[in-house]
C-alpha cells in the first residue's frame, strides 16, 4: 500500500508537470503567433483595411497564396503594395496618406509590381515596347477585379489585346487565321507582352523566321536551294494573324508570285482579269496555281531543285 501510494503521487506530479508544460507551450505558441501577425510600426494590418475596402479583397487570386513567401498574403497584405496605412486609417481615409495607384504615374505603378515580378517572363519589362509607350501593369491587370487568367481585366487575352491592337485582332475573323479565337492559342503563345529580346516581342529566336519555325519545324532548313523571300521573312508571303487567302497568304496565287516573277523565266504572262477569257494559260490561275508544280517553295535539297519542283 505504501509503495502504491508513492507511485500514484509520482504519477500525479509527472501529470501536473506535463500539463503545465503543455499550457506553457500553448501560451508560447499563441504569443509567437500574435507576434508574427502583429503589424509593424506604421502599418495598420489587412483586417483594418478591409473594414472599409471590403470590395477590394484579393481572396482567390495568386496574391492570396500564403504558402508562397513572395505573395502579399505571406507578407503585409494590402500594405505590401500600398505601403504603410496606419496614418491613412487614423485620419479617416485621407488619400494623401496611402499609395493610391490611381494617382501614380505608369512608371511608378510598374516599378511597384516589378519589385516582385522581376523574373521569368517579366525580366525584360524595363525598356520594353509597352514600357516605353507608358503602358503600365495596371493597364492590363487588375489585382482586385481580374476577369481572366493572370488577373487580366477581360475574360480573354484576345479581347484585352484588341483594346489597343484592334487592326491585328480583327484579322482573326478572316477566313484563314491563327486558332486564337477558338481558344487553341493565345496572343501570348507567340508574343511575350512583358518584354523580349526579339523583334515584335516574339518569344522564340531573334528573328521572325526563327519564331515561326519554332512550331513549323519542317520549314526550318537549311536547304541546298533557298527561296530568297523565305530566307528574308515568313511575313513576306504570309500574314501571321489572318488572311482571306489560302494558307494565310498576303495575296492570292498567282498574283503573289508575280510580285517578283513578272517577266523572268516562264510564264511571262501577267495574269489579270482578261486572261480568264483570252489566254490559254488561264488554267494557271485556278487551284494551287504556281504551287501545282513548284511545291517545294520554301526550299529544296534535291540536286535539280533550283526551281523548287516537287
Amino acid at each position: 500500500m505504501q509503495l502504491h501510494k508513492h507511485v500514484v503521487t509520482a504519477g500525479l506530479a509527472v501529470g501536473l508537470a506535463l500539463t503545465w508544460a503543455g499550457v506553457s507551450g500553448v501560451a508560447n505558441a499563441s504569443a509567437t503567433k500574435q507576434a508574427v501577425q502583429a503589424p509593424a510600426s506604421g502599418y495598420a494590418g489587412e483586417d483594418t483595411c478591409l473594414t472599409c475596402h471590403e470590395d477590394q479583397a484579393y481572396k482567390g487570386s495568386a496574391h492570396a497564396r500564403r504558402a508562397n513567401p513572395r505573395t502579399p498574403a505571406a507578407g503585409l497584405g494590402c500594405e505590401s503594395c500600398h505601403g504603410p496605412g496606419q496614418e491613412h486609417a487614423e485620419s479617416g481615409g485621407d488619400k494623401t496618406k496611402i499609395m493610391s495607384y490611381k494617382d501614380m504615374t505608369p512608371e511608378e505603378q510598374s516599378e511597384t509590381c516589378t519589385s516582385c515580378h522581376n523574373r521569368g517572363d517579366h525580366a525584360l519589362w524595363a525598356g520594353s515596347q509597352h514600357d516605353n509607350r507608358k503602358v503600365s501593369c495596371t493597364s492590363c491587370h487588375s489585382v482586385h477585379n481580374g476577369q481572366g487568367p493572370s488577373e487580366i481585366k477581360t475574360k480573354t487575352e484576345m479581347e484585352l489585346c484588341s483594346s489597343c491592337h484592334r487592326g491585328v485582332a480583327t484579322r482573326q475573323y478572316r477566313f484563314n487565321h491563327m486558332p486564337v479565337r477558338e481558344g487553341k492559342m493565345s496572343c501570348a503563345s507567340c508574343h511575350n507582352v512583358h518584354g523580349s529580346s526579339n523583334i515584335k516581342l516574339l518569344r522564340a529566336g531573334t528573328t521572325i523566321d526563327e519564331s515561326c519555325v519554332s512550331c513549323h519545324t519542317e520549314k526550318r532548313g537549311p536547304y541546298l536551294w533557298e527561296h530568297a523571300p523565305v530566307a528574308e521573312s515568313c511575313t513576306t508571303c504570309h500574314d501571321a494573324h489572318g488572311s482571306n487567302n489560302d494558307r494565310m497568304l498576303v495575296a492570292k496565287q498567282p498574283f503573289l508570285c508575280q510580285r517578283c516573277h513578272v517577266t523572268s523565266r516562264h510564264p511571262p504572262t501577267v495574269y489579270e482579269g482578261y486572261t480568264l477569257q483570252n489566254s490559254q494559260n488561264a488554267n494557271k490561275i485556278f487551284g494551287r496555281s504556281c504551287l501545282n508544280c513548284h511545291q517545294q517553295i520554301h526550299g529544296s535539297n534535291a540536286p535539280s531543285g533550283k526551281a523548287f519542283l516537287r
